[in-house]
């Protein structure tokens, strides 16, 4: 038995010391009202109140149309931003509902994002990784685990990973400290097809599906990313939701506090 913990182990840290260089970041596309457009562009419309409609993906069909119209610049469709506005008289209107809106939505209890939260213990799974080997959470015991909940369609989860080798696994990759990337709700060939195209930019870690959701409905709901910082013990310390811009700058901050407990 201490055999095979001890492999296991093994499995799961060999990933850290073996990333290769990461590929540069890929960049959002942005097209506004079919035409490509820039963050600077987005940003005003919203801050005017133009802003009508926007997707980050789009299907594969319509970026291979908008490829055709625009070129090289389209790269890959989850990195597709499409964005529709409002007529002036739209706008106007729109501004109506939403005030009403605010004034409904303060009587309405926000929906809770997270099952398990901070100081709470974290409930026990098994991982079954894409390579075919399984990890326990609990067998983690004494090691740091940061749990990453993610999916191939979620852009924001695919950009915080070409971020997670220089900020949070080449920091800690001498420390006991493992992390755990966990696919909600999809198939392992889905899942691996998307991994091989991150492993050719250099992003290699421990890759694991959920496809059933079992373990994501014993932590949270609602969107991704989300992380998880389980401590030594098997208590979470920190959580997170999204790709914010600090978001791994304050994950390696509490990583940081951990060890020196």
């Amino acid at each position: 038995m201490k055999k095979t913990l001890c492999f296991t182990l093994l499995i799961i840290t060999h990933s850290f010391y073996g990333q290769a260089k990461v590929a540069k970041k890929p960049e959002y596309v942005i097209v506004i009202e079919n035409e490509i457009g820039s963050m600077e562009q987005l940003e005003k419309y919203a801050n005017e109140g133009y802003l009508k409609t926007m997707n980050k993906g789009v299907k594969e069909k319509e970026r291979n149309q908008l490829a055709e119209k625009f070129g090289e610049i389209i790269g890959e469709k989850e990195f597709i931003i499409t964005v529709t506005l409002y007529t002036e008289k739209e706008k106007i209107e729109n501004l109506k509902t939403e005030k009403s809106k605010v004034v409904a939505e303060q009587n309405v209890k926000k929906e809770v994002e997270y099952i398990l939260n901070i100081n709470d213990k974290a409930k026990d799974f098994v991982l079954k990784l894409i390579d075919g080997t399984e990890v326990k959470l609990s067998d983690l015991k004494g090691k740091i685990v940061l749990v990453n909940f993610w999916a191939t369609w979620c852009s924001p989860c695919l950009m915080e990973f070409y971020d997670i080798p220089s900020k949070i696994i080449e920091p800690f990759k001498n420390n006991d400290f493992v992390f755990l990337a966990i696919s909600i709700g999809e198939t392992k060939e889905k899942v691996i097809e998307r991994v091989q195209k991150l492993k050719k930019d250099g992003i290699d870690f421990n890759f694991g599906i959920d496809p059933d959701k079992n373990i994501w409905n014993e932590y949270a709901t609602k969107s991704i990313p989300k992380n998880f910082l389980i401590d030594q013990n098997g208590i979470i310390k920190f959580v997170s939701t999204g790709n914010e811009k600090r978001n791994l700058e304050n994950i390696a901050n509490e990583i940081r506090k951990l060890l020196l407990q």
